[in-house]
């Protein structure tokens, strides 16, 4: 799939050899397990470095900022090779970017921008593309009506991507009026209250009219859902998500839930992970496939490709690809 291109072209001619001091040691920073994905990621990563010949050092900051940087303070005294960071905050992780080169150790920021340093990799999906995923589709089935928009939050950078995403297709339905934006906001966090306490504000503030919802993520699009049907429109509003979570997964076989997007978070883990051990053993690096400004410089970027998922790709998709398992989607699925 084209989603693999990436790994694949980091592979291409690698021969890596052990550092002299036995093998290298990657540290991963993880902000937090809040939502189910981001354990694919770890035992992605850990899969990845392990087949590579490295060691990965993992610690998980519960979405505290400060806590982050001390344990990134923590894996640098330790003696890490390179240093993986998902950031709490894309701004206050610039403070782990600088720690990192005192002692010239390479970062790379995966999934989510690290703004106003001198980052050195990022490695995610395109968040933009994700946006405009999101948007088309539900702009394909519903050209015209009510359309509210709610954010993830505004300390990840990946927010406001979507968000430019979604208005790149929004945008001129919005200016002939066929689409009217009831409701734009981000969230304080990426989680299923936020999407909750914002759909029962939506409802009250739109007296009920609305017609289509795009959601940061798919924990957001759980707490709209739970609104939703407290409100006897489970299923009449257009909902999308974003991270293939298996709750959405079933509400989309449910009808509930129209659709979500998936990154190839496999893909993602193990080109982190290549890029890495690449770093660590000072092989050379596969060209990034673009830069992103985060404010301070282009940082060379591998992007892989998301991909929509409905009820009639589930099972060439996420299945597929081994994210869910085919079993956990014939649970309580029935359609309402």
């Amino acid at each position: 799939m084209k989603t693999k291109i990436l790994f694949y072209l980091l592979l291409a001619g690698l021969v890596l050899v052990g550092c002299s001091s036995g093998k290298p040691k990657i540290g991963l920073l993880v902000h937090s397990f809040d939502t189910p994905r981001w354990h694919s990621d770890e035992k992605y990563f850990i899969e990845a470095v392990d087949q590579l010949g490295g060691v990965s050092v993992v610690k998980m900051a519960d979405n505290d900022a400060q806590k982050q940087i001390e344990q990134a303070k923590e894996m640098i005294n330790a003696g890490i090779s390179v240093l993986v960071v998902i950031p709490v905050d894309q701004f206050s992780a610039g403070q782990i970017v600088e720690m990192a080169h005192k002692s010239n150790i390479k970062v790379i920021a995966y999934d989510r921008l690290i703004n106003n340093c001198w980052l050195d990799y990022y490695v995610s999906s395109d968040n933009v593309r994700i946006g405009e995923i999101q948007a088309e589709y539900l702009v394909n089935t519903t050209p015209k009506g009510s359309y509210a928009l709610i954010g993830g939050p505004t300390y990840d950078n990946n927010s406001r991507m979507i968000f430019l995403g979604q208005m790149n297709i929004l945008q001129p339905y919005i200016e002939k009026g066929e689409i009217k934006l009831v409701y734009n906001v981000f969230s304080d966090y990426w989680t299923e209250d936020e999407g909750y306490r914002h759909t029962i504000q939506l409802i009250q503030s739109a007296k009920g009219t609305v017609d289509a919802i795009l959601a940061g993520n798919d924990a957001i699009a759980l707490g709209v859902l739970r609104a939703l049907k407290e409100n006897g429109m489970a299923g009449k509003v257009k909902l999308a998500g974003q991270d293939a979570d298996l709750p959405n997964i079933q509400e989309i076989m449910r009808g509930n839930q129209t659709m979500t997007v998936y990154k190839p978070i496999k893909t993602m883990a193990y080109t982190v992970a290549e890029l890495a051990i690449r770093l660590a053993n000072e092989s050379p690096v596969s060209l990034a496939t673009s830069t992103i400004s985060n404010g301070n410089r282009l940082v060379p970027s591998y992007l892989v490709n998301p991909m929509a998922i409905n009820e009639s790709n589930i099972q060439m998709t996420v299945v597929a690809e081994g994210y869910q398992e085919a079993e956990n989607l014939n649970v309580n699925v029935q359609k309402r």
